[in-house]
């Protein structure tokens, strides 16, 4: 055989961009609405958890609502099992038609919703089927997505290629967090109680419909001629040591990327508003700069994880949120600060969550082989997830009604990204510059 039969089909430059825009897109619309559920957590919470006799927003409602929240992405797994089997079998772009259509459908109907005073006990057990459709469809997103961008990318390029999912997670959680925002300041204040949270919901319709429209026009991505022969890349599992040692150690190198994107990214408005008494306008608009600077971060960290390696981007970034989760939370709580002060640390947050997140997709699409891809780095992501991102907002908000002590967030990043770190380590040479098997 010539070494010709063993280099993979690289695809045309514009199959590629048409197959990284369709990616995109659907990612787009599944942050958007988990960043907008982030924002008006405590809103939620008391339209749908809060009796009738209770407390508007209280803890109890507060965190009932993030039990819900944690739900969905406990049956994340079973989405990617699910659907990544049928993408490893019939192929990338049915499976990825179907499940953005499934997200934009569940967060359209989360915005038209009845409340508990108008249905009764029923509002908050519709609120949680809703969010196990999400759950199911953004479990198989992600693995279909990333084996699709990663796959199309040109030679060299597979960082860059994989940052864009990320990518777009940013600019979903950033236009979610934007648009709750503009809501916050347009409506007053009881508007935006009464009806105008349910806006950003409804906004996911004619987003979810652009999305579906580009994917029903998407190629699938070519083969390699002999991927079965392609070299292992340095830190995959060897395919003698089995998918599970796969899954369990992707999963340990998502671990800090998972927990201190959720602590930084989307639980901090409610956080903000219960610890350090900013008003729902300064917590959205908090937000949004974290999730502006984890944007801002993504594709230099893909690209330069494509030049340098996966491992030292990532594992800066893991141990630079061990070494400074506990000052930046300091600074963010700091009642001297002023907003314009406060930016400084909002940014850095993010970007350090960027540095993890740019060249993790790739990492991950590195580990698995084509025929069992899109099953296991969606497992593999979908099970940090369930665990350190689904969790979050009721693990930090529990753990500060118990102990009162508000650094909890930071405990919670410091600790996930020392293990991440452990494991990033263990990625070595230059595997980012082998083919895909």
């Amino acid at each position: 055989m010539s070494p010709l039969a063993l280099r993979p089909v690289a695809p045309h430059r514009a199959a590629s961009r048409r197959a990284l825009l369709a990616g995109s897109a659907g990612n787009l619309v599944e942050w958007y609405e988990f960043g907008v559920y982030g924002c008006f957590a405590t809103v939620i919470a008391t339209h749908f958890f809060t009796p009738p006799a209770g407390t508007a927003g209280g803890t109890p409602a507060l965190i009932a609502t993030y039990a819900s929240f944690a739900l969905a992405f406990f049956f994340r797994p079973v989405g990617a099992l699910l659907f990544g089997r049928l993408g490893d079998r019939l192929g990338r772009r049915p499976v990825l038609v179907l499940v953005v259509g499934l997200m934009t459908l569940a967060t359209t109907a989360i915005g038209l919703l009845p409340t508990r005073a108008v249905i009764g006990p029923a509002a908050p057990w519709l609120l949680t089927l809703l969010r196990v459709v999400q759950g199911l469809s953004a479990g198989g997103e992600f693995g279909g997505a990333v084996s699709l961008m990663t796959e199309s990318a040109p030679p060299g390029r597979r960082g860059l290629y994989g940052a864009w999912q990320s990518f777009t997670v940013a600019l979903g959680l950033l236009a979610g967090a934007a648009t709750a925002a503009t809501v916050a300041r347009v409506l007053p204040g009881a508007a935006l109680q009464a009806w105008g949270w349910r806006i950003p919901f409804l906004l996911a319709l004619p987003l979810g419909g652009v999305a579906l429209w580009l994917r029903t026009a998407l190629e699938e991505p070519p083969p390699a001629s002999a991927s079965a022969s392609a070299p292992v890349p340095a830190g995959a599992a060897p395919p003698g040591e089995g998918p599970v040692r796969a899954v369990a150690l992707a999963i340990a190198r998502v671990t800090g990327w998972s927990a201190a994107g959720y602590a930084f990214l989307v639980v901090l408005p409610s956080y903000l508003q219960s610890t350090a008494g900013s008003s729902t306008s300064e917590a959205l608009t908090a937000t949004a700069l974290a999730n502006l600077g984890f944007a801002a971060c993504v594709l230099p960290a893909g690209l330069l994880s494509d030049r340098i390696g996966r491992r030292p981007v990532m594992f800066g970034g893991a141990l630079a949120v061990v070494l400074l989760a506990f000052p930046l939370l300091h600074a963010l709580r700091d009642p001297g600060l002023s907003p314009a002060a406060r930016a400084g640390p909002l940014l850095v947050a993010g970007a350090l969550v960027g540095l993890m997140a740019g060249p993790g997709p790739a990492m991950l699409a590195e580990m698995f082989p084509r025929r069992s891809r899109c099953t296991g780095l969606g497992l593999a992501y979908s099970l940090a997830n369930a665990v350190f991102s689904g969790c979050a907002g009721l693990v930090i908000t529990a753990l500060i009604a118990a102990t009162g002590d508000a650094s909890v967030p930071a405990w919670y990043a410091a600790a996930a990204c020392a293990v991440s770190a452990l494991a990033l380590a263990t990625l070595r040479g230059d595997g980012h510059r082998e083919p895909l098997r």
